[in-house]
C-alpha cells in the first residue's frame, strides 16, 4: 500500500486515497460483471437453451449491480477510516448486497418459471396438463417470492441493533400479541390455506373454462389471495381465492377440453325426425370444428303449447368450438327447415266452438 501513500513524492490525502481503492474495486467489478456477461452471449449462439437466453433477460442488470457492490464491501478491509464512517458504509453496502441478493433470487425463479412455461406450453389441443403444472407453479411463484421479500425485511430489520431491541420487547409480550396477530391476520391465513388447497387439489386451473356468479370466462390469474376470470367479453371478474372453496361453480374443463354443445329447437309436431339426423351428419361431416366423437338428434320433450322439443347433441375438442359449433348448427338447421318443412315451424293451435252446438 506504500505506492497508494504517495504521489509524485507529495502525500496523497486520505479521503482521496481511499476514494481511489473504492473506484479500482468498483471497475473491477464492472469489468467482471462484462466478462460473465460476453460468456453468456457466447453460451447462446453456441447453445440455443432457453435457460441462457432468460438468465440474460432476467439477471443482467441484477448481477451487475451486485458485483461491484461486492468488490467494493471487499475493498473497505483496504481502507483506511474513522469507525465513525466506517460502520455506517458498511451498513449500507451490507443492506444493499441483501437487496440486490434477494432480487438476484427473484430474477432466478422467473428463469426457471420461463422454462417450465416453455417446457409445458398452453398452445395445444389437450393442455390438461399443462395447465394443471402451470397452476401449481404460479401459485408457488407468489408464495416463495413473499417468503423472500419477508425474510430480505427481517434481515435488515435485525442488522439494526436498535431493531432487534425493538423485538426483543415484542416477544415479551408474544402471548397477547400473538392472540392479536391471529384475530387480525384470520382472513388473510384463510385466503393463502384456500390458495394451498386451489394449487394442489386444483377444483380450477389456469385456463380452465368456468361458469361463476352467472358468467362464462377462463380463469385468467390465480393469486394467493383472489381469482382474475375473463369474461367472454373482455371483462375482468375478481374473486376471492375462497370463493371457489366455499361456492358452487361450472368448471367445464376439469377432467379434459372436450365438451358436448347442445342446440334445442321446438318444432310442430308434424316434424319428420329422420331427415333432421341425416342434416346433422352432413353438416357435422364438412365443419372441422366437430371432433368426430357424438352425433345425435332426440325428441326430448313435449310441450303443452303443442310443440316438441328436439335435441342436437354435438362434441368439440375445446368449449369456444363447441359453442362456434352451437351456434353455426343452430343456424343450419333452421335454414333447412325453414326451406324444407315451413308448415313444421311451431304455430298456435286455436279451437273454437260453435255456440249453437247441441241446440
Amino acid at each position: 500500500m506504500q505506492y497508494l501513500n504517495h504521489f509524485f513524492g507529495y502525500p496523497i490525502p486520505l479521503f482521496f486515497k481511499n476514494l481511489i481503492v473504492g473506484i479500482v474495486a468498483v471497475l473491477l467489478g464492472m469489468l467482471v460483471k462484462f466478462i460473465i456477461h460476453k460468456i453468456f452471449l457466447l453460451l447462446s449462439r453456441w447453445w440455443d437453451s432457453v435457460v441462457i437466453k432468460s438468465t440474460i433477460k432476467h439477471l443482467r442488470h441484477p448481477v451487475g449491480v451486485f458485483i461491484p457492490i461486492l468488490f467494493l464491501n471487499f475493498s473497505l478491509s483496504l481502507m483506511e477510516m474513522d469507525a465513525v464512517y466506517r460502520l455506517p458504509i458498511t451498513k449500507v453496502l451490507e443492506v444493499a448486497l441483501t437487496i440486490v441478493f434477494a432480487l438476484i433470487l427473484v430474477r432466478i425463479i422467473d428463469v426457471l418459471e420461463d422454462y417450465f412455461f416453455l417446457k409445458y406450453d398452453l398452445n395445444k389441443e389437450n393442455n390438461l396438463k399443462e395447465r394443471k403444472i402451470r397452476t401449481q407453479l404460479q401459485f408457488v411463484r407468489k408464495f416463495i417470492v413473499s417468503l423472500i421479500i419477508l425474510i430480505t425485511a427481517a434481515i435488515i430489520l435485525l442488522s439494526f441493533e436498535s431493531m432487534r431491541k425493538i423485538g426483543a420487547g415484542l416477544l415479551t409480550g408474544v402471548g397477547i400479541g400473538g392472540i392479536i396477530i391471529g384475530f387480525a391476520a384470520q382472513k388473510s391465513l384463510g385466503n393463502l390455506l384456500a390458495g394451498f388447497q386451489i394449487a394442489f387439489t386444483q377444483p380450477i386451473r389456469i385456463d380452465d373454462v368456468l361458469v361463476v356468479e352467472g358468467e362464462w370466462g377462463r380463469v385468467e390469474e390465480i393469486t394467493l389471495t383472489y381469482v382474475v376470470v375473463s369474461i367472454w367479453d373482455q371483462r375482468r371478474l375478481i374473486l376471492p381465492i375462497t370463493y371457489f372453496i366455499e361456492k358452487p361453480f361450472q368448471n367445464w374443463t376439469r377432467v379434459s377440453a372436450d365438451l358436448l354443445g347442445t342446440v334445442f329447437l321446438y318444432m310442430d309436431y308434424s316434424i319428420p325426425i329422420e331427415p333432421l339426423r341425416q342434416e346433422l351428419t352432413k353438416l357435422l361431416t364438412i365443419n372441422p370444428l366437430w371432433d368426430k366423437r357424438v352425433n345425435v338428434v332426440q325428441v326430448t320433450d313435449t310441450n303443452k303449447d303443442g310443440s316438441i322439443e328436439i335435441r342436437f347433441l354435438m362434441s368439440a375438442s375445446s368449449s369456444s368450438r363447441a359453442f362456434d359449433l352451437r351456434c353455426m348448427v343452430r343456424e343450419a338447421m333452421i335454414t333447412f327447415i325453414q326451406t324444407n318443412y315451413p308448415e313444421s315451424l311451431p304455430k298456435k293451435r286455436l279451437e273454437f266452438k260453435d255456440k249453437f252446438d247441441g241446440i
